[in-house]
């Protein structure tokens, strides 16, 4: 098959809560990244020489047959282990390779189908000065602590990126005290018809991230409140109790 244009493409780094990824892209036909990805990849390498890759999956586009995409697709996932293994990074024990041939939600513009997607992990650097840390390592079964600087955009469970650091934090903390298992709950202000419902989705973003960053589902609660708990009376007067009643806290149910 021969290409009539040579499109080069660049890497994307895409930051996402917990697990993050790189994308590097090849030229029609090509089981190697292409000439700009080489260059973006070597860079963000030098950047990142404490990750660890949890996943590689290989895409391409639509043009041939299903069968003959899967293994191009898997040739392009394997150059590129090659290629981060010979810089020195660290792969999971349980590293993920899947190889997509068509069936995958494609790009209309098919040099974008052309990819290894790297899933990866970053090295949690915990403060040891952690007023939370302290909080929970000094607490009690029973004992609530909030989670300060936990939000979420309004009226959805999607978490803003100030929240990345308590949620490092917190998988820092049950990693390192293994006995430690905890209900995640959360509360939602203000009257709302959807509050029960907004409140657990917003505990179960919790959950979820502590579970995909490999904490055992046994030591997981979560629920959702509402407004059933405020810490102040329903309507609130200003915002600042608003600001009081919309929380996540978590409960020790085991250390």
């Amino acid at each position: 098959m021969k290409s009539k244009i040579l499109i080069i493409f660049f890497l994307i780094s895409i930051k996402s809560l917990g697990q993050k990824q790189v994308e590097v892209f090849f030229d029609f036909n090509k089981d190697f990244p292409n000439a700009a990805s080489i260059l973006e990849i070597n860079e963000w390498i030098s950047k990142n020489k404490d990750v660890e890759i949890t996943k590689l999956q290989g895409f391409c586009d639509s043009i041939d047959t299903k069968n003959y995409n899967i293994k191009l697709s898997e040739r392009r996932i394997e150059n590129v282990q090659i290629l981060l293994d010979k810089s020195g990074l660290k792969f999971s024990k349980e590293l993920h390779k899947v190889a997509f041939g068509k069936e995958f939600k494609q790009s209309k513009i098919q040099a974008e189908n052309r990819k290894v997607s790297i899933f990866y992990n970053e090295p949690i650097v915990l403060s040891i000065e952690s007023e939370l840390t302290k909080l929970i390592i000094n607490s009690k079964v029973g004992e609530k602590i909030k989670l300060a600087n936990i939000c979420f955009y309004g009226g959805t469970s999607q978490v803003l990126s100030i929240s990345e650091p308590v949620l490092n934090e917190l998988l820092q903390v049950m990693n390192e005290n293994p006995s430690l298992e905890i209900e995640v709950q959360s509360h939602i202000c203000c009257y709302a018809d959807d509050a029960i419902s907004l409140s657990v989705s917003r505990a179960k973003t919790v959950y979820d991230f502590l579970i995909q960053n490999q904490i055992s589902r046994n030591r997981l609660i979560f629920k959702g409140f509402g407004g059933t708990d405020p810490i102040y009376p329903l309507p609130e007067k200003n915002e600042d109790e608003r600001v009081a009643n919309r929380r996540v806290e978590i409960l020790i149910v085991a250390k």
